[in-house]
């Protein structure tokens, strides 16, 4: 691992703490980085004395709310590893520009110092590696240099310079499993009633997650019939033309569309028009629009579903090759750090397909921060609806293996955090 990175562990002059902070959407895996970065401290003492995290992400270190992680149990952090959701909180909060918002950044800085904070882990996607990036130059320029290193981490599968990103393998195994055994449902009840099935999966700008859907199915006539992908431009006249097609052949339909669907204006059919704590545009829910748009036109009956939540928290049946990775990722997030490397992001590096292989590597945070990687068009079919072979060979090692948590009563058994906190030493702050 990380072989490419030839720096050693450099020889601190005495150790120093570790800020580790959750950050946007979790997933059924983020806490599996968790552990990683925090047992992978753990093991070099020299250079790590204590790691504390930011409770509520990045709104924690701003606030100096901190968890002291060492008063965690060891069967605790272990536990991460099988446990969804952010342990620690995470926050939708994106500093904004070094100039326009200095204080905030001043802020940071001054409680790394008085915390004696040499090293920042951020846990996040795009906007996240952008706030890393720009922790480690403010840094510099106030004169408290520190080591940020980013910590990959989004369902939507969109950062750049990495095969893919943990928590997206989880949400794809979700998304394709409920997919086939929805259609299963369907098929059994099209005769006399339900024909339509329209499930609605998250992606705002990157189809990855509504491609996975296509797993569900191989042959013509397999379920999903018809995928509604944010980088196709959607066509009213085509797409019902096409549902009514597959209805009289195949006698049902069933449908996955990403909530990020729009049409070739730009203008998202499910715009609620409101903005999120990112400024991304609030969608209100694809699912529902599209269905009625069938009914509307055909009249068939339907039932929609929104995956939501449930998508990125379904641990029980999170893929072992993401779990694997998410740990590889905050594990390989300390070795770059202690090695001396800054503003930086491991990566996972595919190796091969059949039989899936990979490594780890790394990039710079400055080729990640903001940058989004969308489905590539030969991933899509020529006619728009579904996947290709090649898009097939990619997704379906994503979502190998099971590695389920521990049960008792019928029941996941997740750990939960004592949340113990850092005795402040500065002046109060409210992020608002």
């Amino acid at each position: 691992m990380l072989a490419a990175m030839k720096k050693q562990p450099r020889s601190a002059a005495k150790p120093r703490n570790a800020f580790y902070a959750q950050s946007g959407g979790v997933t059924a895996v983020i806490n599996a980085s968790a552990a990683g970065v925090i047992e992978t401290a753990g093991q070099y003492p020299k250079h790590i004395r204590k790691v504390l995290a930011g409770r509520h992400g990045i709104v924690g270190a701003l606030e100096e709310d901190l968890i002291d992680v060492s008063r965690e149990s060891r069967a605790t952090i272990a536990g991460l590893r099988h446990t969804p959701a952010g342990a620690f909180g995470s926050a939708r909060f994106k500093l904004k520009g070094i100039e326009q918002n200095k204080a905030e950044y001043q802020r940071l800085i001054e409680v790394f110092a008085a915390h004696d904070i040499g090293y920042f882990f951020y846990n996040g996607g795009n906007d996240s590696m952008d706030t890393a990036h720009k922790v480690s130059q403010i840094g510099a320029q106030l004169g408290y240099p520190i080591t940020c290193i980013g910590v990959p981490k989004t369902v939507d599968n969109d950062l750049p310079y990495t095969d893919c990103c943990p928590g997206f393998g989880s949400v794809a195994k979700y998304v394709a499993i409920s997919t086939l055994e929805a259609s299963l449902d369907v098929a059994s009840m099209a005769r006399t009633s339900t024909k339509v099935f329209v499930m609605e999966v998250m992606g705002r700008h990157a189809g990855w997650i509504a491609a996975a859907g296509g797993l569900a199915g191989r042959g013509k006539d397999d379920a999903p019939h018809i995928i509604l992908f944010p980088e196709i431009a959607f066509d009213r006249a085509a797409f019902l033309a096409r549902v009514k097609k597959v209805v009289e052949r195949v006698g049902y339909c069933v449908i996955v569309v990403s909530e990020g669907a729009h049409y070739a204006d730009g203008r998202f059919l499910a715009d609620a028009g409101t903005k999120d704590a990112f400024g991304h545009t609030q969608l209100g829910g694809v699912g529902p629009v599209v269905a009625n748009m069938i009914r509307e036109a055909h009249g068939y009956k339907y039932h929609w579903a929104v995956a939501d939540y449930l998508q990125r928290a379904a641990r029980h049946i999170a893929s072992k090759v993401d779990v694997d990775q998410a740990y590889a990722m905050g594990k390989a997030a300390v070795e770059l750090a202690v090695r001396g490397h800054n503003a930086m992001m491991p990566t996972v590096v595919r190796k091969s397909s059949h039989p899936y292989r990979w490594t780890v590597g790394a990039v710079e945070l400055a080729k990640v921060a903001n940058v989004e990687k969308k489905l590539p068009r030969d991933f899509i079919t020529p006619d728009g609806f579904g996947i290709t072979t090649k898009a097939r060979r990619y997704l379906s090692p994503l979502i190998g293996g099971g590695e389920p948590p521990p049960y008792e009563c019928g029941l996941p058994v997740y750990v939960k955090i004592k949340g113990v906190a850092v005795k402040k030493k500065l002046p109060p702050f409210t992020v608002k």
